[in-house]
């Protein structure tokens, strides 16, 4: 597997560097060191630098309607080894200056705006991303329409899968729409609704149903951010219902320093799903090295919903860097 994944970064830097001047090639790295901060006295606490995600990508406009992107998507999830994605293979269509298309393997809607938000990616995923509530990337087409400069609305039909699998054999699709509103310079509202159809006919099955309220507040110096969904008929099944709820900041101490924190929320009803369910927590400093690079220490905390559980911390040294 690392000779593949050797090989395919070869093949798409001689790629990158034969079209450079043609097009827009980008590299994006996640990595850490963490260090469990809850480790029980006389125990050796765990500790290991990671790379945990790089994205390979190139960006390539045929003209000024048509442009087409590719992303390969380099991770090791749950300690796993190593392994290659193609997330983006997708080409954009400017149908025109209200009306744009993306077809093929895309980027999803569901989350994107709170991450956005959110702007600390490297440090840890949107709620909703890290719960796989939906997938960041899937196969499908997407369409953005701009009413006016303060409401645009957009509409995704997508496999459901995500990036990383085929469609089943079902072969029903995941749709949503959803409408953001640019109230001013500084504020920005955001619903979204989500619908995956059942795949198993049955009394207790439904359409699983995801509604999402998202609004971003940006000043000088401070951004704000709170997300609030609930999902209905969770995993297809009738009256499972889960809800989320993440508020999110930062704070400009100056042009190389910030600070930042979060708080996310996670419950399901009358405690079906309570392994799943709990809190989590993250505030940390960070530091602009240079344009492109970013590093940042802070303390991430899960707290398990279940009683008695105890508090799980770690400490972590991010850094992320685009060129």
């Amino acid at each position: 597997m690392n000779k593949i994944i050797i090989a395919l970064g070869n093949a798409l830097l001689i790629v990158l560097s034969v079209t450079a001047q043609e097009g827009n090639p980008s590299v994006k790295v996640f990595s850490n060191f963490n260090y469990d901060l809850s480790t029980a006295a006389g125990e050796t606490a765990f500790k290991e630098f990671e790379i945990k995600r790089s994205y390979l990508g190139y960006q390539y406009n045929f003209d000024d309607k048509l442009s087409a992107k590719i992303i390969f998507d380099v991770g090791a999830d749950d300690g796993s080894i190593y392994t290659a994605f193609l997330k983006i293979a997708a080409l954009r269509w400017e149908a025109s200056d209200k009306l744009t298309f993306n077809f093929g393997q895309v980027g999803t809607k569901n989350f994107k705006f709170q991450e956005k938000s959110w702007g600390n990616r490297y440090v840890a995923k949107s709620v909703q991303d890290e719960h796989k509530w939906a997938n960041s990337a899937d196969a499908g087409l997407t369409a953005d329409y701009k009413i006016s400069n303060k409401i645009i609305i957009d509409a995704q039909i997508l496999n459901g899968e995500g990036h990383k699998s085929s469609q089943e054999e079902n072969g029903k699709f995941r749709g949503a729409l959803g409408i953001t509103y640019v109230m001013s310079d500084r504020i920005a509202l955001r619903f979204h609704g989500d619908i995956t159809p059942r795949n198993t006919y049955g009394e207790n099955h439904g359409s699983q149903h995801i509604n999402t309220f998202a609004i971003a507040y940006t000043d000088n110096n401070f951004d704000l951010g709170v997300e609030k969904a609930n999902m209905m008929n969770a995993q297809n099944m009738i009256e499972k219902r889960k809800d989320l709820l993440s508020v999110f900041g930062n704070y400009n101490l100056s042009d190389k320093y910030a600070v930042f924190g979060r708080y996310d929320n996670l419950t399901s009803e009358e405690d079906w799903n309570i392994l799943n369910d709990g809190n989590y927590t993250v505030f940390g400093i960070e530091r602009q090295m240079a344009k492109g690079v970013k590093v940042a220490i802070n303390i991430q905390s899960w707290t398990n919903a279940t009683e008695d559980s105890e508090v799980a911390r770690t400490l972590y040294l991010n850094v992320g860097y685009t060129f």
